[in-house]
């Protein structure tokens, strides 16, 4: 691939990236409205037409790693283990 190539692929992500974050956007505000519409009825369970849509508080337990290194650090070493992984990052 040509470095003009190159150079146009990134320009195009970029493009193609800014429309993601415009649908993202305009898709979260029609959530909220839809979430708004919920609380003023004070109902988790909403049928229209074919659809229903659920908006439900779910109780999860979380392992507290912090508090747990604190307490036995010794532990927690023995249980760890390093991951490794690649980030794609574009800098202008």
């Amino acid at each position: 691939m040509s470095r003009n190539e190159l150079v146009a692929k990134i320009e195009a992500l970029h493009e193609w990236e800014a429309v993601i974050e415009e649908a993202k956007a305009e898709a979260e505000t029609l959530r909220d409205a839809i979430k708004a519409e919920m609380l003023e009825r004070d109902t988790e369970e909403l049928t229209a037409g074919q659809y229903i849509v659920r908006w439900t508080s779910v109780i999860s337990n979380r392992f507290d790693t912090t508090s747990f290194k604190k307490v036995m650090p010794d532990v927690y070493k023995a249980y760890t283990k390093p991951s490794t992984s690649r980030r794609f990052t574009i800098s202008a």
